[in-house]
């Protein structure tokens, strides 16, 4: 992999981590600022959705730039508003400065995924796709020196190329094919989010352990995440439905399994680990996917799938928070994790029945011998 490609990575996991942090914090927040529990998970939920705004507008925008000048700008802004988010004791300029910072994420993972398949063979998107997202699961780097690695290593893009028609792209995002995998993103990427932003209540109030171990518990996720990604890009590129049926299975089956062990900590820490790693390993397969179903449409597609998958990182908390508000309990988040996942299998079953009757009719068609 291109060493510019790992740099990109180092950032990605830079903003990442404002986006998952949150997860350790709720109790605190909801304390602190003096706001619900669901209140609090709602940070995550309002990132999420600037993200989703943010995909498409910001990768139209960004094609007017070239990739290093669109990649600082974007990272440059989303430093700015969180030296904002981290003084303030403001809730309502909190959640601003999520919405804002999330904008700049969204840009920035746009041109960086168009900018990362770029870097590669094109039977070797998964693979780019993979490493670019393993920042996504890392946690020990901060976003300055980011900047500066940005600045130096990322390649300018096509300076003077025009990039193609827009109306164009637009018309190659509408394949059933690409719409199907986005929901798929949105689903799968809506039970990561639903259970781990309410991650830290359901091991202290469930599980039983002490504060203390929060760091731990989100760590232990964040490692099978980084787990989960590295193996994913081995078998994106080569055996991407697999991934994704029997990963998807047996990651329905784990989020069951968590909800109904969730009181045993020795378990449900190993699950921790497991979920995070399913997660990740199938999310990123289908991101990868994303790209491949959208040749004809280069600059768009990475803006797109951050939007897709960030549809379930908003409606993941938001469903989360709900259930628990209705009072069932904090186990509940874990459940709505497994539907979500469960309807993903469904649609997968369907979408192969409908090709394999379609298969079907085109054979006997073609048996048919004209009179």
């Amino acid at each position: 992999m291109p060493f510019a490609l790992l740099l990109l990575g180092l950032a990605v996991f830079a903003q990442a981590t404002s986006e998952f942090m949150l997860s350790g914090l709720v109790p605190d927040i909801a304390r602190d600022l003096q706001v619900t529990v669901p209140a609090a998970g709602s940070l995550t939920s309002a990132f999420a959705v600037g993200m989703v705004v943010g995909a498409p507008l910001m990768a139209v925008l960004g094609r007017r730039w070239s990739r290093r000048g669109a990649l600082l700008g974007f990272l440059i802004v989303f430093l700015a508003v969180h030296v904002v988010g981290a003084v303030t004791d403001s809730f309502g300029v909190l959640l601003a400065t999520r919405v804002v910072g999330a904008l700049a994420n969204a840009g920035f993972l746009a041109v960086a995924l168009v900018a990362a398949t770029g870097m590669v063979a094109p039977e070797a998107k998964g693979r780019a796709t993979s490493t670019l997202l393993a920042g996504v699961t890392l946690a020990c780097v901060v976003g300055v020196p980011a900047v500066v690695a940005v600045a130096r290593s990322v390649p300018g893009g096509a300076a003077g190329v025009a990039p193609p028609p827009l109306r164009g792209e637009v018309r190659a995002l509408r394949s059933p094919r690409l719409l199907g995998t986005l929901l798929l993103g949105a689903l799968v990427n809506g039970a990561t989010f639903c259970t781990f932003t309410y991650l830290a209540p359901l091991a202290t109030e469930v599980g039983g352990l002490d504060d203390a171990w929060v760091p731990g518990v989100l760590a232990l996720f964040g490692a099978g995440a980084f787990a989960g990604v590295s193996a994913g890009g081995r078998f994106a590129d080569r055996r991407p439905a697999l991934v994704v049926t029997a990963g998807g299975a047996v990651l329905c089956a784990g989020w069951c399994a968590l909800a109904l062990g969730a009181g045993d900590p020795v378990p449900a820490l190993g699950l921790v680990f497991l979920l995070g790693a399913l997660s990740f390993g199938v999310g990123s397969t289908l991101i990868s996917q994303v790209l491949y179903a959208a040749p004809g449409a280069p600059t768009l597609a990475g803006g797109f799938a951050t939007a897709a998958f960030n549809v379930g990182a908003a409606l993941g908390p938001w469903s989360g928070g709900a259930a628990i508000g209705a009072g069932f309990g904090y186990r509940s988040p874990v459940w709505v994790s497994a539907g979500l996942v469960a309807s993903a299998l469904a649609l997968v079953v369907a979408a192969s029945a409908v090709r394999a009757s379609r298969v079907s009719r085109t054979s006997r068609a073609s048996r048919v011998t004209p009179v």
